[in-house]
């Protein structure tokens, strides 16, 4: 727990403790239903709050996919679970050069070991995420020139994830200038794999070090279908 990442706050402890069954399961499908379908994602609302941490999503009732998954993680954490940060990185608009950091979240379960959920919300059309252990249900699948899935499990929000919606006053400013993170770097696997039942991907933590390639050779226009408000 952390300032982000507040799951030891009252409220969100309120709201755990409500979630809470015996089945670690249950539980784990409680936190994401409750995130999934009670906070609302803020594009698709048009909320011009931009919250951060998890107690001030659960304050505000919206925010943006980013910002949900903190409150998703606090949650399941706060309910004993397992559970890290996820990320892809998506066209916001086709032929606009822009992209976005798309957030997601994984939980520890039993049964199936790292699974990766999508808590953005269903109410955009053509997205229909569902929490279905074993099989992912997920928002987005980056296939255009630029996208990327990022198939690892960060037990922190990548810093500058969190720099970037700290930075925004409104939606209005997300859609002006949307969060392009670079990944932190990933040499320090510290628990086991996302991939489930065998996974071959580590989790990492996040780190202020950054990989990958500059952020000048991932500026190039994308022609593709129309993908619009990630």
């Amino acid at each position: 727990m952390d300032a982000v990442v507040d799951g030891d706050s009252p409220r969100v402890g309120w709201v755990a403790e409500q979630v809470t069954r015996e089945d670690p399961v249950a539980t784990a499908e409680r936190c994401f239903t409750f995130v999934r379908d009670e906070i609302l994602h803020s594009v698709d609302f048009k909320r011009e709050e931009m919250p951060v941490s998890a107690s001030a999503v659960l304050d505000a009732g919206s925010g943006l996919c980013l910002a949900k998954s903190h409150l998703l993680v606090a949650l399941w954490r706060a309910c004993g679970l397992p559970a890290g940060f996820c990320y892809q990185r998506l066209v916001l608009d086709a032929g606009s050069g822009l992209y976005v950091t798309h957030g997601l979240a994984a939980v520890w379960l039993p049964t199936s070991g790292w699974y990766r959920c999508d808590a953005r919300g269903n109410t955009k059309d053509g997205i229909d995420c569902g929490f279905t252990p074993g099989t992912e249900s997920l928002a987005y699948t980056p296939t255009h020139a630029g996208e990327r899935d990022f198939p690892y499990v960060w037990s922190e929000p990548w810093p500058e994830v969190v720099a970037g919606l700290r930075s925004l006053a409104s939606l209005s400013d997300y859609l002006a200038r949307p969060i392009d993170a670079v990944a932190p770097e990933e040499g320090d696997a510290v628990r086991e794999s996302i991939r489930a039942p065998r996974g071959d991907t580590p989790v990492r933590k996040a780190s202020s070090g950054r990989a990958g390639a500059p952020r000048k050779a991932r500026a190039g226009r994308v022609g593709a279908s129309p993908r619009t408000k990630r």
